[in-house]
């Protein structure tokens, strides 16, 4: 890959050579996603919201055959769309909603989907979707190793598909030696901006790491000190350090990372604290630029409006590992712990506000030099990516980006099970029926369908001939679609005689999107 000029790599390659334990299994006979069609498709969530006055950027997501000419039919006053690109930018003033069709043309043909562009204060109007680096990388993360998921991640088609955001995780922090003693990037981060240039430039957005504390989790500088100048005691106890400091730095720290070009923010520290909640939040308000503000970790459910209230997204849980039943740890998490757990939440998730059950752990993981494949088995993974997707959550690739297989990619790359994901509704499913080791969750759709899920959480294969409809609000004739395979199903027509059968293996899913006839 080309990088600008004023980005200096050559010193940092020490800190860029991949360790990987075990090479990747072969799962392709477990594949269900059929490939893109070579013509053109254009995907990604149908609506984008952005304040007044703030730039705007947004990628269009279209698979299909390239070249791709681009266009959005009915732009308004103040943006641009590049042909080639499908970058729309630019910036709007007044507040307000508008209509848009954005088209991608190939020489197959010509597709077209309505995009509704808002204009008002709650930004995130959709789960966000991209990657984080600690989930692969821990501290050993580094500029050059962002750079290459980077391009990876465009490389895969991922792009394609939605996912955009980049976020470096803890370990990129230096010293307050910016304005008004914003932090700076360290020997491992030598140009924020020129990354962040680097990454608009490929149609993707930049997040970064901070927290309240003086002292981050990988110890490193936090965002507050007991020092005026801001001067990082790096010697103190954890007990010490990991704590709230006199002097609070905040408005500096989101003024830097506007002008950098930062789009994400993940700010961690337990106990979340309101005070620090409302800080940031307004911080990032006042810096002149959409910075999503995502809280970590495991939020206090009891104040649950005071997240709802400054965040768009909040952890609900511990960190997530590769396991299905039993993490290793009291603070880590198991996907099947923390996915099948989250229904009291259900009712603070919308737009602009997403409860995060933590990131994705398909393919190469392992939180620092050492990665090996994920150790669950291609049923559980469907069940993550389905449950996730089902949960309205932001969808976080924590894998090395260089290390997708086609299965992985297969996973991330349908657009009808990530469509789930970003429907403009943003209702949360919520389980509404269990029949044995099977539960079924139902999450409505903005077209008037539902979405559900059939999870087999027993450890032996389940037949079903589910025909209960009357417990999941199913009262009308149904059209079937299997949204992993995308394939029609037999219309459900006559209740209770009609069934809608399936073999779910052990761990496995199955998911599916029912709409009325009438529509």
């Amino acid at each position: 890959m080309k990088y600008p000029k004023t980005l200096a790599f050559t010193s940092l390659m020490l800190f860029s050579v991949p360790v990987h334990a075990a090479e990747t299994p072969d799962h392709s006979a477990a594949i269900l996603t059929p490939p893109a069609p070579a013509t053109p498709r254009v995907n990604g969530p149908n609506v984008f919201g952005v304040r007044p006055g703030s730039p705007f950027l947004y990628t269009i997501p279209a698979t299909g055959e390239r070249p791709m000419v681009f266009g959005a039919e009915n732009l308004p006053a103040g943006l641009m769309v590049d042909y080639a690109t499908g970058r729309i930018s630019g910036a709007l003033d007044k507040v307000g909603e508008y209509q848009v069709v954005l088209t991608a043309k190939n020489a197959q043909g010509t597709n077209q989907k309505k995009f509704r562009i808002v204009v008002g204060e709650t930004i995130s109007l959709t789960p966000p979707m991209g990657w984080n680096s600690w989930n692969s990388w821990a501290e050993t993360v580094d500029q050059e190793k962002v750079l290459r998921s980077a391009k990876a991640l465009v490389a895969s088609g991922l792009v394609n598909h939605g996912w955009s955001y980049m976020n470096i995780d803890d370990a990129w922090q230096g010293t307050r030696t910016g304005k008004d003693g914003a932090l700076q990037g360290n020997e491992k981060f030598p140009n924020m901006k020129g990354l962040c240039d680097t990454l608009h430039g490929m149609g993707l957005k930049t997040g970064i790491y901070s927290t309240p504390w003086m002292t981050s989790y990988a110890k490193h500088p936090g965002g507050s000190s007991n020092s005026a100048d801001g001067a990082w005691a790096k010697d103190l106890p954890k007990e010490k350090s990991q704590v709230l400091g006199k002097y609070k730095f905040a408005a500096a720290d989101a003024k830097q990372w506007a002008d950098w070009g930062i789009d994400y923010l993940k700010y961690d520290w337990d106990p979340m604290d309101a005070f620090s909640a409302e800080e940031m939040s307004k911080a990032l308000r006042a810096s002149g630029r959409d910075i999503i503000f995502s809280m970590s970790n495991t939020a206090p459910f009891e104040q649950i409006e005071t997240w709802q209230r400054w965040g768009n997204c909040w952890r609900t849980t511990g960190d997530i590992r590769d396991v299905w039943d039993k993490a290793p740890s009291f603070w880590e998490h198991s996907i099947s712990e923390i996915g099948f757990n989250q229904d009291r939440w259900a009712p603070y998730a919308g737009p602009g506000h997403w409860n995060d059950p933590d990131m994705l752990v398909v393919g190469h993981v392992g939180w620092g030099p050492v990665l090996h494949p994920s150790k669950l088995t291609p049923d559980e993974q469907y069940t993550h990516i389905s449950l996730w997707c089902m949960l309205a959550s932001p969808l976080l690739i924590g894998a090395d980006l260089e290390k997708l297989d086609p299965f992985t990619i297969s996973l991330l790359s349908n657009d009808e099970v990530l469509a789930v994901n970003q429907d403009a509704l943003g209702k949360q499913a919520t389980r509404v029926a269990t029949i044995g080791a099977v539960d079924i969750y139902r999450k409505p759709l903005e077209d008037g369908s539902a979405a559900f899920g059939f999870f087999n959480r027993g450890d032996a294969e389940v037949k079903l001939d589910f025909d209960k409809f009357r417990y999941i609000d199913i009262t009308t004739p149904q059209h079937v679609r299997d949204l992993w395979r995308q394939k029609d199903l037999p219309d459900l027509v006559k209740f209770p005689a009609d069934k809608l059968k399936m073999t779910l293996p052990a761990h496995g899913v199955q998911l599916y999107k029912l709409t009325p006839v009438a529509n």
